[in-house]
Protein backbone atom coordinates (compact mmCIF):
# COMPACT_ATOMS: atom_id res chain seq x y z
CA UNK A 1 0.00 0.00 0.00
CA UNK A 2 1.33 3.43 -0.96
CA UNK A 3 2.07 5.89 1.77
CA UNK A 4 0.70 9.46 1.59
CA UNK A 5 4.16 10.77 0.73
CA UNK A 6 4.57 8.30 -2.13
CA UNK A 7 1.11 9.14 -3.46
CA UNK A 8 1.79 12.85 -3.47
CA UNK A 9 5.09 12.36 -5.25
CA UNK A 10 3.47 10.22 -7.91
CA UNK A 11 0.60 12.67 -8.37
CA UNK A 12 2.88 15.70 -8.77
CA UNK A 13 3.03 16.84 -12.41
CA UNK A 14 6.25 17.52 -14.26
CA UNK A 15 8.05 20.55 -12.85
CA UNK A 16 7.55 22.56 -16.07
CA UNK A 17 3.79 21.85 -16.07
CA UNK A 18 3.54 22.55 -12.36
CA UNK A 19 5.20 25.94 -12.86
CA UNK A 20 2.85 26.76 -15.73
CA UNK A 21 -0.21 25.91 -13.63
CA UNK A 22 1.22 27.91 -10.74
CA UNK A 23 1.67 30.96 -12.98
CA UNK A 24 -1.85 30.58 -14.43
CA UNK A 25 -3.36 30.56 -10.93
CA UNK A 26 -1.41 33.65 -9.87
CA UNK A 27 -2.52 36.18 -12.47
CA UNK A 28 -3.14 38.74 -9.72
CA UNK A 29 0.48 38.39 -8.63
CA UNK A 30 1.75 39.05 -12.17
CA UNK A 31 -0.39 42.19 -12.43
CA UNK A 32 0.92 43.36 -9.06
CA UNK A 33 4.53 42.76 -10.14
CA UNK A 34 4.00 44.65 -13.41
CA UNK A 35 2.43 47.56 -11.52
CA UNK A 36 5.35 47.51 -9.09
CA UNK A 37 7.87 47.58 -11.94
CA UNK A 38 6.17 50.59 -13.52
CA UNK A 39 5.92 52.47 -10.21
CA UNK A 40 9.52 51.77 -9.25
CA UNK A 41 10.79 52.84 -12.68
CA UNK A 42 8.96 56.17 -12.73
CA UNK A 43 8.57 56.97 -9.03
CA UNK A 44 9.74 60.53 -8.28
CA UNK A 45 10.77 60.89 -11.91
CA UNK A 46 10.27 64.40 -13.25
CA UNK A 47 9.85 63.26 -16.86
CA UNK A 48 7.95 60.04 -16.11
CA UNK A 49 7.51 57.77 -19.12
CA UNK A 50 9.71 60.08 -21.22
CA UNK A 51 12.66 58.22 -19.68
CA UNK A 52 11.62 55.23 -21.77
CA UNK A 53 13.06 57.04 -24.78
CA UNK A 54 16.08 58.70 -23.19
CA UNK A 55 18.73 56.01 -23.68
CA UNK A 56 17.66 54.84 -27.17
CA UNK A 57 17.15 58.47 -28.24
CA UNK A 58 20.62 59.43 -27.04
CA UNK A 59 22.16 56.49 -28.88
CA UNK A 60 20.06 57.39 -31.93
CA UNK A 61 21.51 60.91 -32.04
CA UNK A 62 25.08 59.70 -31.62
CA UNK A 63 24.80 56.98 -34.27
CA UNK A 64 23.06 59.32 -36.69
CA UNK A 65 25.85 61.87 -36.38
CA UNK A 66 28.47 59.18 -36.99
CA UNK A 67 26.89 56.99 -39.68
CA UNK A 68 24.28 59.06 -41.53
CA UNK A 69 26.64 59.96 -44.39
CA UNK A 70 28.16 56.50 -44.63
CA UNK A 71 24.79 54.79 -45.06
CA UNK A 72 23.00 57.58 -46.96
CA UNK A 73 23.04 55.71 -50.31
CA UNK A 74 21.09 52.81 -48.77
CA UNK A 75 19.11 54.73 -46.13
CA UNK A 76 18.60 58.37 -47.05
CA UNK A 77 16.56 59.23 -43.94
CA UNK A 78 19.01 57.38 -41.72
CA UNK A 79 17.62 58.48 -38.34
CA UNK A 80 14.14 57.26 -39.28
CA UNK A 81 15.64 54.00 -40.54
CA UNK A 82 17.71 53.51 -37.40
CA UNK A 83 15.07 54.28 -34.76
CA UNK A 84 12.74 51.24 -35.09
CA UNK A 85 15.57 48.71 -34.97
CA UNK A 86 17.26 50.51 -32.11
CA UNK A 87 14.07 50.60 -30.04
CA UNK A 88 13.42 46.89 -30.53
CA UNK A 89 17.04 45.96 -29.80
CA UNK A 90 17.03 48.07 -26.64
CA UNK A 91 13.85 46.29 -25.50
CA UNK A 92 15.42 42.88 -26.12
CA UNK A 93 18.76 43.64 -24.48
CA UNK A 94 17.26 45.39 -21.45
CA UNK A 95 14.58 42.75 -20.85
CA UNK A 96 16.93 39.78 -21.02
CA UNK A 97 19.52 41.52 -18.83
CA UNK A 98 16.94 42.45 -16.19
CA UNK A 99 15.51 38.94 -16.04
CA UNK A 100 18.93 37.35 -15.59
CA UNK A 101 19.79 39.92 -12.91
CA UNK A 102 16.50 39.42 -11.08
CA UNK A 103 17.01 35.68 -10.83
CA UNK A 104 20.42 36.27 -9.27
CA UNK A 105 19.02 38.91 -6.90
CA UNK A 106 15.92 36.88 -6.03
CA UNK A 107 17.75 34.22 -4.05
CA UNK A 108 16.85 35.73 -0.68
CA UNK A 109 13.29 36.52 -1.77
CA UNK A 110 12.51 32.95 -2.77
CA UNK A 111 13.76 31.69 0.58
CA UNK A 112 10.94 33.53 2.33
CA UNK A 113 8.14 33.97 -0.22
CA UNK A 114 6.17 31.23 -1.95
CA UNK A 115 5.67 32.31 -5.57
CA UNK A 116 6.20 30.94 -9.09
CA UNK A 117 9.88 31.12 -9.91
CA UNK A 118 9.11 32.47 -13.39
CA UNK A 119 6.78 35.23 -12.15
CA UNK A 120 9.46 37.92 -11.99
CA UNK A 121 10.70 37.04 -15.47
CA UNK A 122 7.22 37.14 -16.99
CA UNK A 123 6.38 40.42 -15.25
CA UNK A 124 9.64 41.97 -16.44
CA UNK A 125 8.90 40.88 -20.02
CA UNK A 126 5.39 42.35 -19.87
CA UNK A 127 6.77 45.59 -18.42
CA UNK A 128 9.31 45.69 -21.24
CA UNK A 129 6.51 45.30 -23.79
CA UNK A 130 4.68 48.21 -22.19
CA UNK A 131 7.82 50.35 -22.39
CA UNK A 132 8.33 49.28 -26.00
CA UNK A 133 4.83 50.46 -26.82
CA UNK A 134 5.42 53.78 -25.07
CA UNK A 135 8.65 54.24 -27.03
CA UNK A 136 7.06 53.32 -30.37
CA UNK A 137 4.12 55.74 -30.16
CA UNK A 138 6.26 58.93 -30.29
CA UNK A 139 8.25 57.41 -33.15
CA UNK A 140 5.06 56.88 -35.14
CA UNK A 141 4.13 60.52 -34.53
CA UNK A 142 7.55 61.65 -35.78
CA UNK A 143 7.20 59.44 -38.87
CA UNK A 144 3.78 60.93 -39.59
CA UNK A 145 5.16 64.48 -39.34
CA UNK A 146 7.99 63.41 -41.66
CA UNK A 147 5.34 62.36 -44.21
CA UNK A 148 6.42 58.73 -44.13
CA UNK A 149 3.50 56.68 -45.51
CA UNK A 150 2.02 54.63 -42.69
CA UNK A 151 -0.58 51.98 -43.49
CA UNK A 152 -2.13 48.73 -42.35
CA UNK A 153 1.34 47.20 -42.17
CA UNK A 154 1.58 48.82 -38.72
CA UNK A 155 -0.88 46.21 -37.46
CA UNK A 156 1.97 43.67 -37.54
CA UNK A 157 4.02 45.66 -35.00
CA UNK A 158 2.31 44.15 -31.92
CA UNK A 159 2.73 40.67 -33.41
CA UNK A 160 6.45 41.19 -33.97
CA UNK A 161 6.83 42.68 -30.49
CA UNK A 162 5.14 39.69 -28.84
CA UNK A 163 7.24 37.22 -30.87
CA UNK A 164 10.42 39.08 -29.86
CA UNK A 165 9.27 39.14 -26.22
CA UNK A 166 8.67 35.38 -26.33
CA UNK A 167 12.17 34.82 -27.68
CA UNK A 168 13.66 37.17 -25.07
CA UNK A 169 11.87 35.43 -22.20
CA UNK A 170 12.97 31.97 -23.31
CA UNK A 171 16.58 33.02 -23.85
CA UNK A 172 16.76 34.85 -20.53
CA UNK A 173 15.31 31.87 -18.64
CA UNK A 174 17.87 29.54 -20.22
CA UNK A 175 20.80 31.83 -19.39
CA UNK A 176 19.46 32.48 -15.88
CA UNK A 177 19.31 28.72 -15.32
CA UNK A 178 22.98 28.41 -16.27
CA UNK A 179 23.83 31.43 -14.10
CA UNK A 180 22.32 29.68 -11.06
CA UNK A 181 25.34 27.36 -11.09
CA UNK A 182 27.85 29.49 -13.02
CA UNK A 183 27.32 33.19 -12.14
CA UNK A 184 29.88 34.25 -14.75
CA UNK A 185 27.31 33.31 -17.41
CA UNK A 186 25.44 36.54 -16.67
CA UNK A 187 28.57 38.65 -17.19
CA UNK A 188 29.46 36.73 -20.33
CA UNK A 189 26.02 37.41 -21.76
CA UNK A 190 26.45 41.15 -21.15
CA UNK A 191 29.72 41.02 -23.08
CA UNK A 192 28.15 39.10 -25.96
CA UNK A 193 25.30 41.60 -26.32
CA UNK A 194 27.69 44.16 -27.83
CA UNK A 195 28.99 42.04 -30.75
CA UNK A 196 25.49 40.55 -31.17
CA UNK A 197 24.12 44.04 -31.80
CA UNK A 198 26.75 44.67 -34.47
CA UNK A 199 26.07 41.41 -36.30
CA UNK A 200 22.38 42.35 -36.30
CA UNK A 201 21.41 44.97 -38.92
CA UNK A 202 20.38 47.53 -36.34
CA UNK A 203 22.65 50.45 -37.21
CA UNK A 204 23.34 49.56 -40.85
CA UNK A 205 21.19 48.37 -43.79
CA UNK A 206 21.57 44.68 -44.52
CA UNK A 207 21.89 45.55 -48.23
CA UNK A 208 25.43 46.91 -47.73
CA UNK A 209 26.67 43.42 -46.88
CA UNK A 210 27.90 40.94 -49.50
CA UNK A 211 25.18 38.51 -50.58
CA UNK A 212 26.76 35.53 -48.82
CA UNK A 213 27.04 37.49 -45.58
CA UNK A 214 23.40 38.57 -45.92
CA UNK A 215 22.41 34.91 -46.01
CA UNK A 216 24.43 34.23 -42.87
CA UNK A 217 22.79 37.20 -41.14
CA UNK A 218 19.39 35.58 -41.63
CA UNK A 219 20.54 32.82 -39.26
CA UNK A 220 20.53 35.46 -36.51
CA UNK A 221 16.99 35.49 -35.03
CA UNK A 222 17.27 39.12 -33.96
CA UNK A 223 17.96 40.10 -37.58
CA UNK A 224 14.56 38.67 -38.53
CA UNK A 225 12.79 40.38 -35.64
CA UNK A 226 14.41 43.77 -36.26
CA UNK A 227 13.64 43.65 -39.98
CA UNK A 228 10.00 42.69 -39.35
CA UNK A 229 9.63 45.51 -36.80
CA UNK A 230 11.33 48.10 -39.02
CA UNK A 231 9.58 47.41 -42.34
CA UNK A 232 6.10 48.75 -41.49
CA UNK A 233 7.60 52.04 -40.30
CA UNK A 234 10.22 52.55 -43.01
CA UNK A 235 8.56 51.46 -46.26
CA UNK A 236 5.07 50.34 -45.16
CA UNK A 237 5.71 46.69 -46.03
CA UNK A 238 5.57 43.52 -43.97
CA UNK A 239 7.73 40.44 -43.70
CA UNK A 240 6.49 37.43 -45.65
CA UNK A 241 4.20 34.85 -44.00
CA UNK A 242 7.06 32.34 -44.26
CA UNK A 243 9.33 34.71 -42.33
CA UNK A 244 6.71 35.16 -39.62
CA UNK A 245 6.35 31.39 -39.47
CA UNK A 246 10.11 31.01 -38.94
CA UNK A 247 10.08 33.76 -36.30
CA UNK A 248 7.23 32.11 -34.40
CA UNK A 249 8.93 28.71 -34.56
CA UNK A 250 12.23 30.13 -33.26
CA UNK A 251 10.53 32.06 -30.44
CA UNK A 252 8.35 29.12 -29.40
CA UNK A 253 11.27 26.67 -29.43
CA UNK A 254 13.45 29.08 -27.43
CA UNK A 255 10.72 29.62 -24.84
CA UNK A 256 10.08 25.87 -24.54
CA UNK A 257 13.76 25.10 -24.03
CA UNK A 258 14.23 28.01 -21.63
CA UNK A 259 11.15 27.06 -19.65
CA UNK A 260 12.12 23.40 -19.36
CA UNK A 261 15.72 24.17 -18.37
CA UNK A 262 14.83 26.92 -15.90
CA UNK A 263 12.01 25.06 -14.14
CA UNK A 264 14.24 22.02 -13.80
CA UNK A 265 16.82 24.14 -11.96
CA UNK A 266 14.49 26.62 -10.25
CA UNK A 267 14.17 24.69 -6.97
CA UNK A 268 17.91 25.17 -6.45
CA UNK A 269 17.68 28.99 -6.58
CA UNK A 270 17.01 29.58 -2.85
CA UNK A 271 20.10 27.57 -1.97
CA UNK A 272 22.45 29.45 -4.30
CA UNK A 273 24.01 32.88 -3.98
Amino acid sequence: MLTAQEYDSAARPARAIEELLDVASNGHLLLALIARNVKVRYKRSLFGVAWTMVQPATLLVVLTLIFSRAFAPRASAYALYLAPGLILWYFFAQTTSLIIGEVAAGTELWRHVRMPKTALAIATTCTGLLNLGLATLPLLIVLAFAHVPLGVALLTLPVTAIITATFALGLALAIAAVAIYFPDAANLYQMLLIPWMFITPVIYPRAILPLQVQRLVTLNPMALFVDAFRRPMVDSTVASPATFGIMIAIAAATLLIGWLVFTRCADDIPYRG
